[in-house]
């Protein structure tokens, strides 16, 4: 008979135990030193290894031949645990017997001896179930259990247990397998199956287990009836997954404020016999990943994501405010909830994503406070038009001397009024010329450079900007700033940053932080001052001989 994977691939030792060294480890160097405790707890979420720990551990607790704190797998005691054959070793599943009367069977067995092995173990799942009376009449049994039982309780509702039975046995919490350990366990069992399992579909299955390896593996065990070679497009049809790229779709719809593209795509799901539902799950999940990308320095750890999915939710979240995807967590959740209380599932999904595409719609805090933070913006950007004052005005290129060098001119904002003008070369005039009327705003990079000194809060502003774009804050980590006139020039080398900062919401970001911290307005650019060029020796030596009054014959 067909053995699926996770019982199949169950471990037999600590060393195999995945994911969990805080348990195996201290199990070991207890077990080594024979301070074999008589009561345990093992609590922890689900597919963790509880279970598996637990049997680990009444099968060390009586091996023959322990090995450095591992059962040995040879002897007679761990081959009949093995085959099951060992009836010293008693697994009780609380949820199906949690009367008194159960427990007071056990206390009763408890008195006798081993049949064969030197402790009789009892290892009661999902000790939480138990009811009130089976607690106390488990109470004093498991405070001063004979000497030849140990008692082993596993649960996933620790809150559930009372103190008096918390105080009595060593307690060890299981964590969340991290997606890395998970993801390479499933592609060394893939192999051993003989079946390839790609990284991307490794990391997806080890996403969706949410640290739980068991769930890992049924959900491998499903893959693999459908093909032997595992990939991404495997996994989301085993799982009835919504495709990644739908995700970013829809979000981009949210963005943009596109009911009808957002309305298609589900349209397009639905027809494809995608569950609303786990629609619903996903976005939200795809929200959350933008939300942590947008707060942290680095949310890589937190996103079990492959590295170019990884790439393209970063370069989503430059682009979605902090309201919006607030607002899409909350209205997801609201969805799911009503969703599960026995409403038409796409309705429902239709109805939230018309509230997020049109916030007005929406009368929820979180869609006031996008409406608000839109309205903000809005009313910061027509500040900074009416602080720009008035538009400058080119003067046409008069004919120059040959020798007159160029400027260099500065890459200032786009949107800026002076933005086209500035990129063009800008040449001196005279005074007296009609060209004298150029407005200050429309100057060279290096009459900018010229006249900038340094801008003593940008290390504060950098901090600042923290808030609205930690992307941005890390590119120009490190950098000077030096002010000019209304120019704000940041002295820096990485032309990545500078790309950026051209994207309107970057930019925005930036100015936001530098009024924060300043309390004005500034345009931004590079700080590119031009290089004097240097002198001619023979043009230098004829102007010294001139002027000491030596006549200088010009060839």
């Amino acid at each position: 008979m067909y053995q699926v994977l996770y019982r199949k691939w169950r471990p037999r030792t600590f060393s195999d135990v995945v994911g969990q060294p805080q348990v195996t480890k201290t199990l070991q160097n207890e077990l080594t030193a024979g301070r074999i405790a008589h009561a345990y707890l093992f609590t922890g979420c689900r597919g963790t290894g509880k279970t598996t720990c637990a049997k680990i551990l009444a099968n060390a607790v009586n091996c023959l031949n322990l090995q450095n704190g591992n059962p040995c797998g040879e002897c007679e005691i761990c081959r009949g645990v093995r085959d099951g054959s060992m009836m010293d070793i008693v697994e009780i599943d609380a949820a199906s017997n949690n009367g008194v009367d159960s427990i007071r069977m056990l206390r009763e067995e408890a008195s006798f001896t081993p049949a064969v092995a030197k402790y009789r173990v009892y290892i009661i799942d999902e000790v939480h179930m138990l009811s009130a009376g089976a607690f106390n009449a488990l109470l004093k049994t498991l405070e001063e259990p004979p000497s030849h039982v140990i008692f082993i309780l596993a649960t996933t509702e620790v809150q559930k247990l009372p103190a008096t039975i918390l105080s009595r046995c060593q307690r060890f919490d299981f964590r969340r397998i991290p997606p890395e350990d998970i993801a390479a366990r499933l592609q060394y069992i893939a192999g051993q199956e003989g079946a390839s399992l790609d990284e991307e579909a490794a990391m997806l299955l080890a996403r969706l287990a949410d640290g739980a390896l068991r769930d890992a593996l049924s959900l491998l065990d499903q893959c693999l009836g459908r093909s032997q070679q595992v990939t991404v497009e495997i996994v989301n049809e085993a799982a009835g997954l919504v495709s990644r790229e739908h995700l970013f779709r829809l979000a981009d719809a949210v963005r943009e404020q596109d009911s009808a593209a957002a309305l298609s795509i589900i349209d397009e799901m639905h027809k494809a016999g995608k569950d609303m539902a786990r629609l619903c799950e996903e976005f939200s999940a795809h929200l959350r990943s933008l939300m942590l990308i947008k707060m942290m320095r680095d949310a890589r750890s937190l996103v079990a994501v492959t590295n170019r999915e990884y790439e393209q939710l970063e370069k989503q979240a430059l682009t979605m405010p902090m309201p919006v995807i607030l607002h899409g967590m909350d209205t997801m959740q609201d969805a799911l909830e009503r969703m599960y209380r026995g409403v038409d599932r796409r309705t429902e999904i239709e109805m939230a994503f018309l509230r997020l595409c049109c916030p007005e719609l929406d009368d929820s805090k979180a869609a006031l406070v996008r409406r608000i933070e839109a309205l903000e913006k809005c009313t910061s950007q027509a500040a900074m038009v009416s602080n720009q004052g008035t538009k400058s005005v080119m003067v046409p290129q008069k004919s120059i001397p040959p020798e007159t060098p160029p400027a260099k001119p500065v890459d200032v904002e786009e949107d800026s009024p002076a933005a086209n003008k500035a990129a063009e070369t800008v040449q001196p005039v005279p005074e007296n010329s009609e060209a004298a009327a150029v407005p200050a705003a429309v100057k060279s990079a290096a009459e900018l450079a010229e006249h900038a000194v340094p801008l003593e809060e940008w290390p504060e502003i950098l901090q600042e900007l923290q808030q609205y774009s930690h992307t941005i804050a890390s590119a120009f980590r490190g950098t000077r700033a030096f002010v000019s006139g209304s120019y704000v020039l940041i002295d820096s080398t990485n032309e990545m940053a500078f790309s950026l900062l051209r994207e309107p919401s970057q930019r925005n970001s930036m100015r936001h932080a530098i009024q924060h911290v300043t309390g004005k307005v500034y345009k931004l650019g590079p700080y590119r001052p031009v290089e004097e060029k240097k002198q001619d020796p023979l043009q230098a030596l004829a102007e010294r001989a001139e002027q000491q009054g030596i006549d200088v014959i010009k060839g």
